[in-house]
């Protein structure tokens, strides 16, 4: 039986690609809710006042006997998502690029984890085991749907074209995170008008994530379509393409190269998008209120930052753009150190530094990393990619995590997260991307 071999240059009419990018651009307002209401907002400081909830009198729960700080349980609990979705990427992925069904594996895990970050609403009293578990299947769920649709970016859009697409999904996802965090902040701050208690209401906003990325999945899962892996690629088993993956990878080193530059900034990223709530609940002691709208704050202008560099990436190139974002991301985290307690004003300050440069940041290193696969290899290096994506944010919340068991201080973690950003620009400034572009087999664009 013959088969359509993957193609990596937008194939198909103007016309298909515009479809299909729109389609695409919806996969990203579904899940984004779950990151900015649940992971960013509701879920840290709501799942911490649960697990103290339950800890003994020296503030220590004992998850299979293990002491574990109860103001350390949400991050701990992030980085073992993280290790559960590093285990499973590489098996799908594998399965994606070998069968060529990249869409039925994404509508597989995207349910997964909407179904779960529903299941949230019946988190309540000490019952933090439970919290933690349907957070490590969310979480890891997002991951590897993330790995799937990011798949087919360089098959929906021309080299040329990939920058603005990225920066569109982006710009898409921040905007739904926008308007759910309104919807969520009137629940929550009226609960009472509405007969119901502060608890309640929060996981109703988390419940509510779970169905908002649940109904939108179904966008992309109508306007997507898959293409076939050419028969020779298709026959090898998952465990031999795992391994012939590990090989081929090896053998482009400055794509090896720009992964770890990733994998290290971007883990400063995901820790500061994770643990914000936290430092702003616990070390300034801001009001939820006052957390929903700074991150609504953020969501708003990471859309006009999103293109904003997009625009710039297309003037000056990808790698530039990136790289004056990590610059500025650093003096962010440095500023929150400083930080006064209870103090509004500075916070919302810190949250639109954070929001005009995190879109642009991560949806040009998007489009940067796609210029980079191989021919055929995108679900497989994709995997890669997330696991340097919301999958290796492990590290950071550990070192968060661990930082303030050691400390006691989240000004301490926060600081703690500069070395990142700063070992990221480092890495990611020493890599010639036109070359690796050409090394890797694809087209090099006019700018880069």
């Amino acid at each position: 039986m013959g088969s359509i071999t993957v193609r990596t240059d937008g194939a198909g009419t103007a016309d298909g690609r515009r479809r299909e990018q729109r389609g695409w651009y919806f996969y990203d307002w579904a899940c984004s809710v779950y990151s900015t209401s649940v992971l960013t907002v509701f879920l840290g400081p709501y799942l911490t006042s649960v697990t103290k909830a339950a800890a003994d009198e020296e503030g220590l729960v004992h998850p299979l006997g293990i002491p574990v700080s109860a103001g350390s349980f949400f991050a701990y609990t992030v980085s073992l998502s993280v290790v559960v979705a590093v285990l499973v990427m590489p098996v799908v992925s594998a399965v994606a690029d070998r069968t060529g069904r990249k869409k039925p594996l994404l509508g597989l895990f995207a349910y997964l984890g909407a179904t779960a970050t529903t299941a949230m609403f019946f988190l309540d009293g000490d019952r933090y085991l439970l919290g933690g578990l349907l957070l490590i299947v969310a979480n890891a769920s997002q991951s590897v749907a993330a790995m799937l649709s990011n798949a087919f970016l360089p098959q929906i859009s021309t080299p040329e074209e990939r920058d603005a697409v990225s920066s569109k999904g982006w710009a898409f996802g921040y905007a739904a995170g926008a308007l759910m965090l309104v919807l969520n902040l009137v629940l929550y701050t009226m609960h009472d008008s509405f007969g119901l208690t502060e608890s309640t209401a929060v996981r109703i906003c988390l419940a509510s994530a779970g169905v908002w990325w649940g109904v939108f999945a179904l966008v992309p899962l109508r306007r997507l379509r898959d293409r076939r892996a050419p028969d020779a690629e298709s026959s090898a088993s998952t465990p031999r393409r795992l391994l012939e993956t590990l090989r081929d990878m090896r053998r482009h080193p400055l794509t090896l190269a720009f992964l770890l530059a990733y994998l290290v900034y971007n883990d400063g990223i995901q820790t500061v998008i994770s643990q914000a709530a936290i430092f702003g609940s616990e070390e300034l002691g801001l009001e939820q209120s006052t957390l929903i709208t700074a991150v609504l704050l953020v969501q708003v202008l990471a859309v006009a930052g999103a293109l904003a560099l997009g625009r710039i990436a297309r003037r000056h190139g990808a790698k530039r753009t990136v790289l004056g974002s990590l610059a500025a991301w650093t003096l962010v985290v440095a500023a929150a150190y400083f930080m006064p307690s209870g103090n509004a004003v500075w916070f919302f300050a810190l949250a639109s530094g954070i929001g005009l440069v995190m879109g642009g940041s991560q949806a040009l290193s998007r489009s940067l990393f796609s210029h980079l696969v191989p021919p055929g290899k995108e679900a497989e290096y994709f995997a890669a990619y997330e696991i340097s994506d919301r999958g290796t944010s492990w590290l950071g919340p550990l070192v968060f995590g661990l930082t303030y068991q050691l400390t006691g201080s989240y000004r301490d973690a926060i600081i703690s997260l500069v070395a990142f950003f700063a070992l990221g620009f480092l890495l990611l400034a020493r890599i010639p991307v036109r070359r690796a572009v050409a090394e890797a087999g694809n087209t090099v664009p006019e700018k880069l």
